[in-house]
């Protein structure tokens, strides 16, 4: 997964080349559609500068949402570009449009230095299903394509991969670049002893993850509803809590193969139970064994809090993905925080701490934490998932290889 970087090669490259920027500005918006979450666009603003500072015109894509069918006035990139001018000091062109006469027409005019962002590229439905001319069309108005689009680099569509077909070199840009080295560490060599945290609603959506991370693991916690799948493949009453009847065997599997492994698994000795997941509800914590029949369990309890604070606080490297418990919904947040305090404090001890995306960013975000106070907290959910299961990724595969650095670009 070692690519080449926009870093390693002579800024001389860049001069006046019409560079293709492929980033992920699929930010969140307030109502009247100004930007409530800029920390996507901030995350590729050194990527950027450099660009711009060896002389690139630097052409900008990106996709905001999912749009049916064509253009939409509510997912136009027209915020993400005001914001972004702000941030750079600098105007940002909004173009109309992400291929076509009128796009090749203005990159052909661009300075040295100047950025413009092409609209959103999936108002073209080609771009999901990375069709080859839609491609070309992408292509043809640029020199040079860097993705620093992490988060969307586990889909093969046309400005993530099928661009690089007709457009080389294809190189990292330095937000993909730390995010690689950022999760490529946990996985080859983590400084031991080596937990892992997955929560989350679904065993289904974590298979992968777990059999990864139990081959690498010294500690695995399982937390969230998913939890329950795995309590009730040891044969414990779970009542109306989140099961996959249907994945219960693959939980004995994952169980039998962590202690074969040696691997320490914390499940959940107590939970915080209500009979729906609803706010304002009376709650009860009871232990696993005793869970009541017509309630759910929507949290981890104290018992199982400080069990896992106890097991972290040993450890050297700490990988992070899924909340603990229904942290969205008040009452159900506790453990969840407790988790963000603890990697917090560890992470200023100097434990490695990386957050794998998702749902658990939106935790950090809710306990209102930066993600400065961690190791590394990636921008890429789906994208995080599938690195963490030892996936080949399609928008990362396709960008030259480190080993090639010093040859000629």
């Amino acid at each position: 997964m070692s690519k080449k970087t926009i870093a390693q090669v002579a800024p001389a490259t860049f001069k006046g080349k019409r560079t293709l920027v492929r980033v992920d500005f699929n930010v969140l918006q307030h109502e009247d559609l100004s930007i409530a979450d800029d920390s996507r666009i901030r995350a590729a603003l050194p990527t950027i500068e450099l660009l711009r500072g060896a002389g690139a015109r630097v052409i900008l894509v990106s996709h905001l949402g999912r749009p049916k069918g064509g253009p939409s006035d509510k997912l136009s990139l027209r915020p993400v570009s005001t914001r972004l001018s702000q941030l750079l000091a600098t105007e940002v062109t909004q173009l109309g449009d992400c291929v076509g006469n009128a796009v090749g027409s203005f990159v052909s005019e661009m300075k040295d230095g100047e950025v413009c962002l092409l609209e959103n590229v999936r108002f073209h439905a080609e771009e999901e299903k990375n069709d080859p001319e839609f491609a070309r069309q992408l292509a043809a108005n640029a020199d040079i394509y860097v993705n620093d689009a992490f988060g969307t680099a586990h889909r093969a569509h046309a400005s993530t991969a099928g661009v690089t077909k007709y457009l080389q070199p294809a190189l990292a840009g330095l937000l993909m670049d730390k995010e690689l080295k950022a999760l490529s560490g946990v996985l080859d060599n983590p400084a031991r002893p080596f937990a892992t945290v997955i929560g989350g609603a679904k065993v289904s959506t974590k298979i992968g993850v777990l059999e990864n991370l139990i081959c690498l693991a010294d500690v695995l916690v399982i937390g969230g509803a998913m939890a329950f799948s795995f309590l009730k493949a040891q044969g414990k009453q779970t009542g109306k809590s989140l099961v996959e009847d249907d994945r219960l065997d693959l939980c004995k599997g994952l169980l039998a193969k962590a202690a074969e492994k040696g691997v320490r698994i914390i499940l959940p000795q107590d939970v915080v139970c209500a009979p729906e997941m609803r706010s304002g509800l009376p709650t009860s914590c009871v232990s696993v064994d005793a869970i009541p029949e017509h309630e759910m369990g929507l949290d981890l309890g104290p018992k199982t809090v400080e069990e896992i604070k106890q097991a972290l606080s040993s450890c050297r490297t700490i990988l992070w993905n899924g909340p603990l418990g229904a942290f969205e919904t008040k009452g159900f947040e506790t453990a969840t925080y407790a988790l963000v305090d603890l990697l917090v404090s560890l992470s200023a001890a100097g434990v490695k701490t990386v957050v794998g995306g998702g749902d658990s960013v939106a935790a950090i975000e809710a306990r209102n934490i930066s993600p400065e106070k961690f190791t590394h907290v990636s921008t890429g959910g789906g994208a995080s998932l599938e690195f963490l299961e030892g996936l080949e990724l399609p928008g990362v595969a396709c960008l030259e290889p480190a080993e090639s650095v010093g040859s000629a670009v």
